[in-house]
C-alpha cells in the first residue's frame, strides 16, 4: 500500500512539475517564425485557427486581417486579438492561443545525428545531445558554443546544464586527439 502511495504521489508531483514549466514557457515563450500556434474564441468556432508563422511575422486573422504576433508571448497575442475583436464584432471575446509545434533548435558538429530537432520547454544541451543521437568519439564537451537566436552574432560558451531555446544553434567541437 506505501509503494502505491509513493508512486502516485511521485506521478502527480511530476505532473505538477511540467504543468509549471509549461506554464511558464506560455508566459514567457516569444513566437518567433517556425512556430504553429491555434487561437480560439470560445463560442465562435468561425474564428478558430491553426496557422505557422512565417518570415513576415504576422497572420491573417478573421476580421483583423494582418496581426503581428512574433516577438510577442502568447498572452500578449491573446489580448492583441481580444481587443481587435471587442466591441465591433464581440461584446466579451475570451481568446485562448496556444503554441501547438515550437520552431526547431540545432545542433551541430561531433554529434551523431546533427540537425534540427523539435524544441520543448525547459530543454538542455544534455538533452538535445540525447536527441540528436548522443556524442560521438571525439566530442569535446569543454567545448561547446551556443548561439541564442535573439542575440544575432552572439557566440558564447556553454556547459551541458545550459537552457537551449527554439531557433538555437549549438555547435559540439571536437578535440585534437
Amino acid at each position: 500500500m506505501n509503494k502505491i502511495f509513493i508512486k502516485i504521489t511521485f506521478f502527480f508531483l511530476f505532473m505538477i512539475s511540467l504543468t509549471s514549466i509549461n506554464v511558464f514557457a506560455q508566459e514567457t515563450y516569444l513566437l518567433g517564425p517556425g512556430d504553429k500556434v491555434a487561437i480560439k474564441v470560445f463560442g465562435e468556432e468561425d474564428l478558430a485557427i491553426e496557422t505557422l508563422l512565417g518570415s513576415s511575422g504576422n497572420i491573417n486573422y478573421p476580421f483583423l486581417g494582418e496581426v503581428k504576433v512574433t516577438d510577442l508571448t502568447v498572452k500578449q497575442v491573446e489580448q492583441v486579438i481580444e481587443q481587435g475583436l471587442k466591441g465591433d464584432y464581440l461584446i466579451s471575446p475570451n481568446v485562448y492561443v496556444q503554441v501547438v509545434e515550437y520552431r526547431p533548435f540545432y545542433i551541430l558538429g561531433e554529434v551523431k545525428l546533427p540537425g534540427g530537432y523539435p524544441y520543448q520547454p525547459g530543454m538542455t544541451i544534455n538533452q538535445a545531445i540525447a536527441l540528436a543521437g548522443g556524442l560521438t568519439e571525439r566530442a569535446d564537451i569543454s567545448k561547446i558554443s551556443l548561439f541564442k537566436e535573439r542575440e544575432k552574432d552572439k557566440k558564447q560558451q556553454a556547459s551541458l546544464d545550459y537552457k537551449v531555446n527554439a531557433g538555437d544553434t549549438v555547435t559540439i567541437e571536437q578535440r585534437f586527439f
